[in-house]
């Protein structure tokens, strides 16, 4: 979504004392001088913020020489993802090229009045919000945006088409079929299917044994249940059943992605 320049919107500056990814740290004052910057909000563990990856590191690769800097804003919804060696080994697996701030404490979420991942909030130099999207999609829009503002600082310069969607469902104006909605654990447990123990924790259900099965019906183009406890912690893609090889295994819930259009 377009933002109109009269509303008046400003970059916030990242607060002090923040862990960075690739960075001693960054200050927003001091990019803005450089470019526009986009800074996405994001969470290693949320399969929608793993699909808009590409895309963000695309446009990383092709506009950092014209100015623009790219942020990511780690702002963890698993009680695993506030710590930094978990987000860092999820940085360098999933190739993350351009600077992370690390927000376990969700202080820079507040401090943007943050409402979900992925997040993507374009500012123009100068520090005037230029664009903001909620979710998936919106990829064209969001890279056209970025084009202006470069086009701006730099005239002359000759910019690429833009990104093809990867996806049919990323395609522009695209319809989706509405999909199941994610499960939270341990506050859903009446929206799962549990066999055999499964003990309550701070944001997951913890299997007691061997055996130990969980299962969701669901509606979507995919599922991934989100796991910690006996592995990498992450969304793993799932049919809609978790069954645990050995106690220990902490289930935090289960995430659905669109189907692609008919």
């Amino acid at each position: 979504m377009r933002v109109d320049r009269e509303d008046e919107i400003l970059a916030p500056e990242f607060p002090p004392r923040l862990d960075w990814l690739g960075v001693a740290f960054l200050r927003m004052d001091q990019l803005l001088r450089e470019g526009p910057v986009l800074v996405e909000f994001w969470d290693h563990a949320r399969i929608n913020s793993l699909r808009t990856l590409p895309y963000m590191r695309k446009w990383h690769e092709r506009y950092r020489d014209l100015g623009l800097r790219v942020i990511g804003v780690h702002s963890p919804g698993y009680s695993f993802g506030r710590e930094r060696d978990t987000v860092a080994a999820a940085v360098e697996r999933l190739e993350v090229n351009y600077p992370v701030v690390l927000d376990p404490d969700l202080a820079v979420w507040r401090l943007y009045g943050n409402k979900g991942w992925p997040a993507r909030y374009l500012f123009e130099p100068g520090g005037h919000l230029r664009y903001i999207h909620y979710g998936e999609g919106d990829y064209a829009d969001c890279e056209i945006a970025i084009q202006e503002c470069l086009h701006e600082a730099h005239p002359s310069a000759e910019l690429p088409p833009l990104v093809e969607a990867l996806r049919p469902e990323d395609e522009p104006g695209v319809m989706l079929a509405a999909q199941t909605a994610d499960i939270a654990l341990p506050g859903e447990r009446d929206r799962v299917e549990l066999v055999r123990d499964w003990t309550d924790g701070e944001d997951f259900i913890e299997a007691r044994d061997a055996g130990a099965a969980a299962s969701v019906s669901f509606s979507a183009g995919g599922a991934y249940a989100v796991l910690s406890g006996t592995g990498v912690p992450g969304p793993y893609e799932t049919d809609g059943t978790v069954v645990a090889e050995s106690p220990g295994l902490r289930l935090h819930g289960f995430q659905f992605i669109p189907a692609p259009p008919a």
